[in-house]
């Protein structure tokens, strides 16, 4: 059974920096595209940064300059660096990845989400 396992979240002061990770594991042939996203109370989830198993990237016009994403596809991990935090960066972030079991038809596949709050 594959699960992607995030760890990295918590309470950080405007400004500051976390970085959040993400593994994937169980019987996995290969992964595609992952990725980071972001859901804040009351509203809907947004992609924050992807990647590509080639290494291309893309961020919301939010991040840009400020959060770098990266992967290692030898260990099917994808960490998220994020910088000069703000408030309105305050939400659930959620590991993402589309990949493909060796057993079964390929798909999306999610985290359980890590909280990352940015308060003074």
């Amino acid at each position: 059974q594959v699960q992607l396992v995030e760890s990295g979240g918590g309470l950080v002061q405007p400004g500051g920096s976390l970085r959040l990770s993400c593994a994937a594991s169980g019987s996995i042939f290969s992964i595609k595209n992952m990725g980071w996203y972001r859901q804040a109370p009351g509203k809907e989830r947004e992609l924050v940064a992807a990647i590509t198993s080639s290494g291309s990237t893309n961020y919301a016009d939010s991040v840009k300059g400020r959060f770098t994403i990266s992967r290692d596809n030898a260990k099917n991990t994808v960490n998220l660096q994020m910088n000069s935090l703000k408030p309105e960066d305050t939400a659930v972030y959620y590991c993402n990845a589309f990949l493909s079991p060796l057993y079964e038809d390929a798909g999306d596949y999610w985290g359980q989400g890590t909280q990352v709050t940015v308060s003074s």
